[in-house]
């Protein structure tokens, strides 16, 4: 039996060499902070074949681990969250839609083109601010007028334009024409609406 151990046992110191030669610069370090993968070796031999194998030693009392070996890789895991993704496209910029000021800017450089002065502006301000507010997608639905002159039937505005229902200038060009033709100046088509509530 003494004979069997000690043959086992230098089948151990063999294979355990054999196997150093294979890891080349392994070691028995085990550095769980900076290590991505442990790997783990260890070897058997048998009592009764003599054969050693990697494993561990088998005796006739038990089996008992003779040798672990570490080494570490230097692979990084790859981390997939699913239902998450950049792309480098950017949200499309809002369109911004003429609003009142701009509208009013509008009509103030053509009465200037007509020389009219800041209070036949104001005039203007007026009438229009209480006709559509200067919304030139007022839609009065009783009447059918439409626009910032509120022009009615809507149709007529399109002698100034074919973009008259979503082009506040055209819009605008109309109604100070209509006004001059009817009124003279913008003060005029504001006293008769304040006398008869339209023009």
């Amino acid at each position: 039996m003494d004979s069997k151990r000690a043959l086992c046992g230098t089948l151990a110191i063999v294979a355990l060499t054999v196997g150093a030669m294979e890891t080349g610069t392994a070691t028995a370090e085990t550095d769980t902070e900076s290590a991505t993968a442990v790997h783990f070796r260890s070897w058997e031999a048998d009592a009764g074949s003599g054969e050693a194998r990697q494993g561990v030693w088998r005796t006739d009392d038990g089996t008992t681990r003779i040798h672990r070996r570490t080494w570490r890789t230097h692979a990084k895991p790859t981390m997939v969250r699913a239902g998450a993704w950049r792309t480098p496209t950017q949200p499309e910029a809002r369109v911004k839609r003429p609003g009142k000021a701009r509208n009013k800017e509008i009509a103030r450089g053509l009465l200037r083109q007509r020389a009219w002065s800041s209070g036949q502006f104001q005039c203007l301000n007026s009438l229009w601010t209480r006709e559509s507010n200067w919304n030139h997608r007022a839609h009065n639905r009783s009447s059918g007028a439409y626009g910032i002159p509120q022009a009615l039937p809507a149709g007529k505005m399109s002698g100034a334009g074919r973009d008259w229902r979503h082009n506040p200038a055209t819009q605008i060009r109309w109604g100070l024409k209509y006004i001059k033709h009817r009124y003279g100046r913008p003060c005029g088509a504001w006293g008769h609406f304040r006398s008869h509530n339209w023009y």
